[in-house]
């Protein structure tokens, strides 16, 4: 990277900024006529609307039951994926059988973006729980399996001739050595999954939802109400950005832990 590292005073003031550049802009493109205030309404007219959707119910409910409810089909999915993606990822690394059992398969359903599974949510679920947990789990499996796999294939050679020359069972050889050497991969491919998840439950909430902040978006639009739709984004970056450094703050703590950067 070029130039002196900046000090976190430095970086608040240029993220600030920045801020204040795109707030200008978006309120010069609104107040200016060039593009009409009913579809882009100034940045206090929609922050005004995002404040009173914290108490005032729009589609059924008020903006936080709304992100609650996308909360509980986002953790199912990733937790979902999750349980299956990281162990089943962990026996590729070490089965060679498995492995090429499971890569042709894996290799041609993971290059299918999620929205286009909606249309078999619609079908199987309708607008229960179970579409949106399927369109989460599509975008949030892969990267969970992948970052698994290659921590099970890069783990240090030594370890494992060590743990050979002892007599190490299969099972005893994932638990104790591949499990622990995959650890920060693992990491990182949560870190991964979890954005493509909430990604995805927005995606599967504007089609197979009856409520969440998709939802919530899907019948600010029928109605013409920017504003609405513009407080459902803003939630849905500000939960995102969340769950990033939440992630990332458990990644760099778990580096630390393990001696992997200063």
């Amino acid at each position: 990277m070029n130039g002196a590292r900046l000090t976190i005073g430095q970086s608040v003031a240029w993220g600030l900024l920045g801020v204040a550049l795109f707030l200008g802009l978006w309120t010069f493109l609104s107040v200016s006529g060039l593009v009409s205030p009913q579809f882009l309404p100034t940045p206090l007219e929609t922050a005004a609307r995002f404040v009173s959707l914290l108490t005032t119910p729009f589609a059924g409910a008020t903006l936080p039951v709304h992100l609650a409810s996308s909360f509980k089909r986002y953790a199912y999915g990733v937790l979902l994926a999750a349980a299956i993606g990281v162990p089943l990822g962990l026996l590729m690394g070490w089965f060679r059988l498995l492995d090429d059992i499971v890569s042709p398969i894996f290799d041609g359903l993971r290059f299918i973006a999620p929205i286009a599974w909606v249309p078999f949510a619609a079908l199987w679920f309708g607008t229960g729980i179970g579409g949106p947990v399927m369109i989460i789990f599509a975008g949030a499996f892969p990267p969970c399996l992948i970052n698994a796999y290659r921590g099970a294939r890069f783990v240090e050679p030594r370890f494992i001739e060590a743990a050979r020359m002892l007599g190490t069972s299969d099972l005893r050889m994932i638990r104790e050595i591949l499990l622990p050497a995959a650890v920060p991969s693992i990491i990182a491919g949560l870190r991964v999954a979890a954005g493509l998840g909430w990604q995805s439950l927005v995606g599967a909430e504007l089609i197979v939802a009856a409520a969440g902040v998709g939802f919530m978006m899907v019948q600010a639009q029928a109605s013409v109400q920017t504003t609405t739709v513009m407080s459902g984004m803003i939630a849905i970056g500000l939960v995102g950005m969340l769950i990033d450094v939440l992630l990332r703050q458990g990644e760099a703590w778990l580096r630390r832990r393990r001696g992997l950067e200063a």
